[in-house]
């Protein structure tokens, strides 16, 4: 069973590009051989192409919610309307993605990580102190997803 983590946001807006920050640091990992890192930089129907060949995705992205900046959530949406109401300042966001997939068929496993920010609009490179300190946690989480998929294969 193959497996996608795809990092997604725009790398030049601070803590909107977290998810291309937490595939950067899944590159210097060991992850299993069926697991593929993409960062997908700010989204686009163009992913399809890519997302159709996995059978199961981890995406990675940022959130505006009422949660304080830095709560990391994992969420198993099973319809889009299960995808947070705000994510990101994609033009055409995750949701939207899956929503395409889901009328072309043979939706795959999908996990969303979704990590919750004060801003997505500040330009900048770095990620924020309170967003830095949980990027190893993405990480972890990462890797123990794809480590607890691998042991039921």
């Amino acid at each position: 069973m193959k497996t996608l983590v795809l990092g997604v946001g725009n790398f030049l807006l601070k803590d909107e590009g977290v998810g291309i920050h937490a595939i950067n640091e899944l590159e210097k990992e060991i992850m299993p051989p069926d697991v593929s890192l993409i960062d997908g930089g700010t989204g686009g129907l163009h992913l399809l192409g890519w997302l159709q060949d996995y059978d199961r995705i981890i995406m990675i992205d940022a959130t505006l919610d009422d949660n304080p900046p830095g709560t990391i959530r994992l969420i198993h949406p099973r319809y889009a309307s299960d995808f947070p109401p705000l994510m990101s300042a994609h033009e055409i966001g995750l949701r939207d993605i899956i929503e395409a997939m889901s009328l072309m068929g043979d939706l795959p496993e999908i996990l969303l990580i979704v990590i919750s920010v004060a801003n997505i609009s500040e330009v900048g490179t770095d990620l924020s102190p309170e967003i830095q300190a949980v990027l190893p946690e993405i990480v972890q989480l990462v890797k123990n997803q794809t480590a607890s998929h691998a042991s039921f294969n």
